[in-house]
Formats: structure tokens, C-alpha cells, sequence
């Protein structure tokens, strides 16, 4: 079992998210990653796009399925990760750090306080697990 960050905030649906003042970085779950297998192709979305929470705002594909990623929180795209182009892989090798997949300025602050901590993460992950 790898170690959940304790500093980062999750969602229902496997995505972490960095909270660095009004803005977040966000990426998917040692878990996810795990559970998806070799990362062969990312789709991010275009700097400027703007998403609602829980509306599908990435793809990520690997060698067993395409599995989309929903926006944690309300906001706009401020920067993606170039790097997962020509090597989505680090997703797999680093996903908590340089496989991180967008940046957003977010608009509704209010919405981290619905992120699960790491303690509640680690419960959603035994639930399914015990499935």
C-alpha cells in the first residue's frame, strides 16, 4: 500500500488536489493510477477552459481504459502538464508530483471544504476494495 499524501485533499472519484492559495494543482491518485495500469496518452484541456465541479475536464488512457478526470471544484485552467504528452508515464511513476495533470484558479473557495482529507480517502479506497 503506498502512503496517501497527508497534505493533499481527494475526491470520490480518485483525484488529488494541492491547494496553494486561491489556486490548485490536481492530478489522479497513487490508487487510480494503479487501478488503470501503463499510461499511454493524456488528453488535458486548453488553458482558459473553464469547468464546473464533477464536470469531466481530462482524459487519461492507459494500456486497460480510457477513464475520464472530473474538475474537483469550480474554476479556470491556468496551466496544464506539457510534459505528459510525450510521456504520460510519469503519471504512473510520480503521480503525486510530476505526473500532476492540471493547475486552476478556482472561483468558489467554499468547495474544498467537501475534498476528503486523507484519513476519509483511505476509507473510500477499503469500501471499494472490500467489494
Amino acid at each position: 500500500m503506498n502512503a496517501i499524501p497527508e497534505e493533499l485533499k481527494y475526491t470520490q472519484t480518485h483525484e488529488w488536489v494541492r491547494v496553494e492559495g486561491n489556486e490548485v494543482i490536481i492530478g489522479i491518485t497513487h490508487h487510480a493510477q494503479e487501478l488503470l495500469g501503463d499510461m499511454v496518452y493524456v488528453e488535458l484541456p486548453e488553458t482558459g477552459s473553464c469547468f464546473s465541479i464533477e464536470e469531466d475536464c481530462a482524459v487519461v488512457e492507459s494500456v486497460k481504459a480510457a477513464s475520464d478526470i472530473y474538475a474537483p471544484l469550480d474554476g479556470e485552467i491556468i496551466a496544464v502538464n506539457d510534459n505528459l504528452a510525450d510521456s504520460p508515464e510519469l503519471i504512473n511513476q510520480s503521480p503525486y508530483e510530476e505526473g500532476w495533470l492540471i493547475r486552476m484558479k478556482i472561483t468558489a473557495t467554499e468547495q474544498l471544504d467537501n475534498l476528503l482529507d486523507a484519513n476519509t480517502y483511505q476509507d473510500v479506497i477499503a469500501s471499494e476494495d472490500s467489494k
